[in-house]
């Protein structure tokens, strides 16, 4: 008798704090959406507009608004944050954060990815906005620049609250934007564990990460309202698809499901597919989001995109997308904290997300000008999405030969990345030669490869140049 009654009396504790929940506690309806990520095609959907709890999907959101802050300056990476009485007090799920300690804002986005952890979450909202009403304003705002337009938040974390809502559309979404968006912070919900500062942490979408061939994140959810979420993203070769499932019925149904879901994916999405990505959000200068999906009336938005937002560390000039999403594929599993590729790329993303010297201006919103007199037809200039079999047409950085194709991959990452401004627009290149396997940086013309070899050499970084 005392076994069972510490048994049921444990049973209790869990569902009070989360960790379990009987069938009837969640009264959610189901809703679920599949989504081939290259380009935003719905291969399934069920219920996917209706509003519901997101819970703790909340959180992507306000990750995504932390990246957004590294990106334009106003918060870094190593920001000491002090908790407030207000973080230190929400329930769990908890990292453990006490009122009036300080932390990093590098532990808090790990803690709010990884371990779920509410305090963390709302910690970061009062650092980058003041107030978590102030920051769950902006959320909003940024999620009608998505095109979130049925989500509503009233706070960081995702524990229930009237007009607390989302879609299983809009999470997809926006689990589709954190990937592409913000490639360079994407691996934090791919790992398992992680050092938090006060505490060594663990995923809890873990059971997906390692049961899941291809799975590499993101997010999952759970409130007695909202039943059990989870968004989740796998890729294998060149497809990506994400699955999203909203008032599962338990831990185990909702990732046994999101997985199936998965599957229907990427049975149903084309081998082949045009990366299609939207730019990054812009706002005007009273907050409100300035865009495709929230183009005051009156206006026609452009049909195409400015040249992207200047991401830090580039000195103005844009990051190559490319550049910061095959970090992952670069170091693919050895990408756990405590090891040295771990440690190394998180030294080059703090490098990418170090604001320049010089604050990073408020975007513009973009105003169609006065029509000026058609140019003069100029030859269409040619672009280069792939190296060229020959290379006589281009001139080029050789980094010199690496014992392995491995090597002269991360070489030519860790070289971009350093110099963001030079070889923002170069094709990265390895070739397999009879000693060893030659890093390039091609497709340059003779005066950008004469002189990115001249800034490498300024740094004692042996390069030479080569042409047709």
């Amino acid at each position: 008798m005392f076994v069972r009654n510490l048994f049921v009396a444990l049973l209790g504790v869990q569902i009070l704090f989360g960790a379990v929940a009987p069938a009837q506690v969640n009264a959610a309806p189901y809703a679920a959406m599949v989504m081939d990520a290259r380009n935003g095609e719905v291969l399934h959907s069920r219920n996917a507009d209706t509003r519901l709890h997101p819970a703790s999907l909340t959180k992507m959101m306000t990750l995504y608004i932390a990246f957004e802050a590294i990106r334009l300056g106003e918060i870094t990476l190593d920001t000491e944050v002090t908790v407030s009485a207000n973080a230190a007090a929400e329930p769990p799920s908890r990292l453990g954060l006490s009122a009036g300690t300080t932390i990093r804002l590098r532990y808090l986005l790990r803690a709010a990815a990884i371990r779920s952890g509410n305090d963390a979450a709302t910690a970061i909202g009062e650092a980058i906005s003041g107030s978590e009403a102030a920051f769950a304003r902006r959320m909003t705002r940024t999620a009608r620049a998505l095109g979130m337009t049925r989500t509503t938040f009233r706070n960081a974390h995702g524990l229930t609250e009237d007009g607390h809502l989302s879609t299983a559309r809009d999470m997809t979404m926006l689990g589709r934007r954190l990937v592409y968006d913000y490639p360079q912070y994407y691996n934090l919900f791919s790992r398992v564990t992680a050092d938090a500062g006060i505490a060594t942490i663990r995923n809890t979408n873990r059971v997906v990460l390692t049961t899941y061939r291809g799975a590499d994140g993101i997010k999952t959810g759970y409130t007695r309202a909202a039943g059990f979420n989870l968004v989740a993203s796998a890729q294998r070769g060149e497809e990506r698809i994400i699955a999203t499932v909203f008032g599962g019925r338990s831990s185990a149904w909702r990732n046994q499901r999101v997985m199936e879901l998965l599957d229907m994916g990427f049975e149903r999405a084309p081998s082949h597919v045009a990366l299609r990505t939207p730019p990054l959000p812009t706002y005007a200068d009273d907050g409100s989001p300035v865009g495709r999906t929230a183009t005051p009336p009156g206006q026609r938005a452009p049909e195409r995109s400015m040249r992207p937002i200047s991401r830090p560390g580039g000195g103005g000039a844009g990051v190559d997308a490319e550049v910061l999403a095959a970090i992952s594929e670069a170091v693919g599993a050895a990408l756990q904290p405590g090891g040295d590729v771990a440690a190394d790329v998180e030294a080059a993303l703090s490098f990418v997300a170090r604001p320049t010297d010089r604050p990073a201006p408020r975007p513009e919103p973009q105003v169609a000008a006065e029509p000026e007199p058609a140019p003069i037809p100029q030859p269409e200039p040619e672009l280069v999405t792939r190296a060229s079999s020959t290379g006589s047409r281009h001139f080029g950085v050789s980094l010199g030969l690496q014992p392995s194709h491995h090597a002269a991959e991360r070489l030519l990452l860790r070289t971009a990345l350093a110099e963001l401004g030079t070889f923002d627009t170069a094709l990265r290149e390895v070739r397999n030669v009879t000693r060893g396997f030659d890093a390039r940086f091609a497709g340059m013309t003779e005066d950008q490869a004469s002189r990115a070899c001249a800034r490498l050499q300024a740094r004692d970084v042996a390069c030479e140049t080569f042409g047709p």
